[in-house]
C-alpha cells in the first residue's frame, strides 16, 4: 500500500485504543470518520484563516483495516478552493507504535465552508 510522505507533517496523529475496537477487532469506522473530520477542520481553518465547517464528504474509502494498537496519522491537502468552500483530500495511514513502515488505511474527500462570527458562510481569502 501507499506509504505516508517522508517529509509531510500529519494533521492528526494518535494511537488507536481498545475502546475504538469494532466487533471484528479492528478500529470502528465511525471513530476513523471522526478523526478525519478533525483533520479536515484543522486543514480548513488553516486555509480559510478562521472557522470552517464540514458540509459534505464526497468520498470515503476504507482501503484496509486499521488495527487496535496502531499509530494512526492523517495527512491532507487542499485540492480546490471556491468562493466560500474548499475541497480537502485526506489520507489516513497506519504504522506500528513507535514507527515503522506505514500503509494507507483510508482516503477521503471533504468539502468545508469558511464561516464568519455569526456562523454564516464567508469568502475564503
Amino acid at each position: 500500500m501507499d506509504a505516508a510522505p517522508d517529509d509531510a507533517v500529519p494533521l492528526v496523529r494518535t494511537l488507536t485504543l481498545p475502546s475504538e475496537a469494532n466487533l471484528n477487532g479492528g478500529v470502528f469506522g465511525g471513530w476513523i470518520m471522526a478523526e478525519l473530520d478533525k483533520a479536515a477542520g484543522l486543514l480548513g481553518m488553516r486555509r480559510a484563516q478562521g472557522p470552517c465547517a464540514t458540509v459534505a464528504v464526497e468520498n470515503l474509502r476504507f482501503v484496509t483495516a486499521l488495527r487496535v494498537g496502531e499509530e494512526f496519522s492523517i495527512y491532507g491537502q487542499v485540492e480546490a478552493v471556491g468562493r466560500s468552500s474548499m475541497r480537502l483530500k485526506l489520507d489516513g495511514h497506519a504504522a506500528p507504535p513507535g514507527g515503522g513502515e506505514t500503509r494507507r488505511v483510508v482516503e477521503a474527500l471533504f468539502v468545508s465552508v469558511a464561516l464568519d462570527g455569526e456562523g454564516r458562510t464567508r469568502p475564503v481569502p
